[in-house]
């Protein structure tokens, strides 16, 4: 299992490594000493999500307040799907930069992302599986959304796709408008969140 940190600090990839043979195959898709060794505290896991996609159904781009805020596991044991990271914590150098990873089940590969990122994945396939991790529980009242069709943000989803998306996610806000309502979280948040979780981690 390899790990590099992308374009967006705090988010990174790993690379993982399937094991093969006639019966089968087998990969360890997520190792906490790995993560650990990359962010200073890894993932206290709060709760486990499995979601199932068709072709074209956009998530995102999702975000939860600082603090806790919500970091994120992401893996695809089936099918593929593009994944985004973005960047949107007000006051960062790399405010409102993305970076994306493909997802898929036949290289796999998975995704994490610290608290007070965004995040959002497109389905490539019909039938595709995402299963994520995730440090705090579900809690609507924290949990915030912005376009994935901002055009500042100008993601990078294909165009042979005809996209769905959910009412909420359709009706979310640009990042400029975030930004306005004073949803987004800010860098000094997020940087006392991770010198806690540091601290705790000792």
């Amino acid at each position: 299992m390899e790990i590099r940190e992308l374009a967006v600090p705090d988010s990174y990839v790993l690379d993982l490594v399937p094991h093969g043979d006639a019966r089968g195959r087998f990969t360890e898709w997520y190792k906490a000493e790995t993560l650990t060794r990359a962010t200073g505290f890894g993932l206290t896991l709060a709760q486990a999500n499995h979601s199932v996609s068709a072709r074209g159904v956009l998530r995102g781009v999702h975000f939860a307040l600082v603090p806790p805020g919500q970091a994120k596991y992401v893996y695809c044991p089936s099918g593929r799907v593009l994944d985004v990271v973005v960047d949107i914590r007000v006051g960062s150098p790399t405010f409102g930069v993305h970076d994306s990873v493909l997802l898929d089940s036949e290289r796999p590969r998975a995704l994490y992302l610290a608290e007070g990122l965004g995040h959002a994945f497109l389905s490539l396939t019909d039938g595709s599986s995402v299963t994520y991790l995730v440090s705090t529980g579900y809690s609507p009242g924290r949990e915030f959304g912005i376009s994935p069709m901002d055009p500042a943000l100008d993601l990078p989803w294909p165009d042979d796709v005809e996209f769905e998306l959910s009412a909420k996610d359709r009706d979310a806000p640009t990042l400029a408008q975030a930004q306005e309502q004073g949803l987004l979280p800010t860098m000094d948040q997020c940087a006392a969140r991770y010198a806690e979780l540091h601290r705790a981690a000792r």
